[in-house]
């Protein structure tokens, strides 16, 4: 033990987002302590943050977490937007606001996540970069807190829950949206659920109990976890489960719903062909697209474009290795960095990539960037295709004329219009507030944008510019 460096303290210059005031370091001896450095647009910290909340659980009258939040965009330097990051994932530890980088140079860290565990005599027992280190962090913490207890050091007390709760709204952090001629499809992501509603925002039917899990049945008998993308095939209906990895469909006559592919839990799928579709583990699909009665998933958590063929019931790798990047070329030579945001239309694939703030379009099996310049180039800026800048985008979709792709630059808070003539882009300037927002739909005459961090929908005249939110579930 006594060969352990001691862990740099928090100071009273020590911000803190979900809390006025943190504790005093030298109160917390006698509990192990997990320091999550972590990033709120980074997906591998968001597949850490389950593992942490069993230990958390685990561990409850011994371990405290506290997260450490390191921004990457720009827009992450903002505590309000950490506060909303907190939120949306249902995070109840302390977090810290490491605006400046300087607790992550301290503790020497590389990489999002890592997790850096302190003993009870606050000093660095070890640090694991990554996810999936969950059975490695369940040793040790048993371990130290044997330790602490045999030296008699040991607190027993629990941690507690911590919030600063949004507003109370209807919805809670609506994702994507599905727009049909006739229905609006939400994925209230926040309360697991997808509400299918006419244009006018009045709520037909709920898809989903509301309450997190994943379990088949009919409507509101079944569990959802922070369903996202949605495709509609004639009467079937196509949700990317992104908490629970998997992809469901729903049979809207009948109202039943079942588990086509996935396990329910977190994995990576070998570049392969899959048959046995309920038996491959996804990871992290965010959005969906019909294409040639091919469902297209766009698989954030390992920067792919899969081929879900409907017909034949297979799953095969469409664009993208895998590894982190924003590499064009052909099939598997090609790289994303989280792709968010899928759309389809006139034999090309369009695809959001959030952590390379890029536009990508896939054309006959070869990948091109349309605006972006790569994963740590962001900006707010209009011009000409090479000039142009986003922060993080997650949604886009093609207007009916085909010659503009919408785009929500969710991190500047701006809704965008990318010319597909190559015109570049420009920003389209409402007389309305943006917060966050998640995704964008295009309808003859409307435009309809998931405003997530406002909990909202808003439906656009694009003859008027009138922008109108609707009152959905209210």
């Amino acid at each position: 033990m006594s060969l352990r460096p001691l862990a740099p303290p928090f100071t009273k210059n020590t911000i803190w987002v979900n809390l006025a005031q943190g504790p005093e370091w030298e109160r917390l001896r006698g509990r192990v302590l997990l320091l999550h450095f972590w990033n709120a647009s980074n997906i591998h910290c968001q597949h850490m943050l389950a593992e942490l909340k069993y230990l958390e659980s685990k561990y409850h009258d011994g371990v405290t977490v506290f997260g450490v939040h390191v921004p990457k965009f720009d827009a992450e330097r903002v505590a309000a937007v950490v506060q909303k990051a907190i939120n949306r994932l249902y995070i109840r530890h302390a977090v810290i606001n490491d605006a400046d980088w300087i607790l992550w140079r301290q503790y020497g860290v590389q990489s999002w996540p890592t997790t850096v565990v302190v003993d009870s005599e606050g000093k660095i027992a070890g640090a694991y970069a990554g996810e999936g280190r969950r059975d490695e962090l369940d040793q040790l913490i048993g371990e130290l807190l044997e330790e602490a207890a045999a030296r008699d050091l040991r607190a027993f007390d629990a941690s507690p829950s911590i919030s600063r709760p949004e507003p109370r709204s209807a919805l809670r952090f609506p994702g994507k949206l599905l727009v049909t001629e006739s229905g609006l499809f939400v994925a209230d992501s926040g309360n697991n659920r997808v509400l299918e509603c006419t244009h006018d925002g009045r709520v037909i039917r709920q898809i989903g109990s509301g309450t997190p899990g994943h379990f088949d049945g009919k409507l509101s008998e079944s569990g959802f976890n922070e369903p996202q993308g949605m495709a509609l095939v004639k009467d079937m209906l196509y949700i990317a489960d992104r908490g629970n990895h998997c992809i469901r469909r729903v049979r809207m006559i009948t109202g039943e719903i079942e588990t086509i592919c996935g396990t329910g839990a977190h994995g990576r799928p070998l570049n392969q062909e899959h048959a046995s579709l309920q038996e491959v583990a996804l990871n992290s699909p965010w959005d969906v697209a019909i294409a040639n009665e091919k469902l297209l998933i766009a698989m954030a958590g390992q920067n792919q474009i899969w081929n879900l063929d409907l017909a034949r019931n297979r799953l095969v790798p469409f664009a993208g290795s895998g590894a982190f990047g924003r590499d064009d070329g052909e099939g598997s030579m090609v790289t994303f960095a989280r792709p968010t945001g899928i759309a389809y239309s006139n034999q090309t694939v369009y695809v959001v990539d959030l952590e390379s703030s890029s536009v990508r379009a896939i054309r006959d099996g070869r990948t091109t960037t349309l605006v972006g310049a790569g994963p740590y180039e962001f900006g707010d800026v209009d011009g000409l295709p090479a000039a142009v800048r986003l922060q993080a985008p997650m949604g886009c979709a093609v207007d009916p004329n085909g010659q503009i792709l919408w785009v929500v630059d969710t991190y500047n808070n701006k809704l965008k219009a990318l010319s597909l003539r190559g015109g570049g882009a420009k920003t389209i300037n409402l007389p309305y507030k943006f917060t966050l927002p998640g995704d964008v739909k295009a309808t003859p005459g409307k435009i309809w944008v998931a405003n997530t961090g406002a909990h909202e929908v808003v439906r656009i005249d694009t003859a008027t510019g009138q922008a109108q939110r609707l009152p959905i579930g209210e």
